[in-house]
């Protein structure tokens, strides 16, 4: 399965999402410093970022590492986690997502359900990783 890091804040929220997808098969890494990710993506590389947006250093520390994690890395996946829209009701959502502002594979609003949280980072690591199709013989 796929190694996955897991960027929060909250620990207790960190060790309920690695119980998760653990239990899934995932090797889960969990860094809550914001200002170690990209060192800790250097030390070990994972096929996707699960990452908080709202740290207590700036309620928008996740968009800009979002950002430099695709200067830094191309096109590592990240699956943003947010309860932005709760503190500010600016209607945060996928559509905002794109290349360069926000560059995320997707957004989930918190508090997460962790079956859609699953689903979610199978169809991201999906996407990253498409199976090849044999060739017809």
């Amino acid at each position: 399965m796929a190694c996955l890091l897991i960027v929060d804040d909250d620990n207790d929220f960190a060790g309920a999402v690695r119980t998760v997808l653990q239990s899934q098969g995932h090797e889960i890494l969990i860094e809550s410093d914001p200002e170690q990710v990209i060192g800790r993506i250097r030390q070990r590389r994972p096929d996707a970022v699960i990452l908080d947006v709202m740290f207590p250093e700036s309620d928008t520390a996740g968009f800009e590492l979002a950002r430099s994690i695709r200067r830094t890395f191309g096109e590592l996946p990240v699956l943003l986690l947010t309860a932005v829209n709760q503190q500010f009701p600016l209607g945060f959502s996928n559509k905002d997502l794109d290349s360069t502002w926000l560059p995320a594979a997707a957004l989930l609003e918190k508090p997460v359900d962790f079956q859609a949280l699953s689903a979610k980072v199978a169809e991201i690591l999906a996407a990253a990783h498409p199976k090849e199709t044999p060739a017809e013989e």
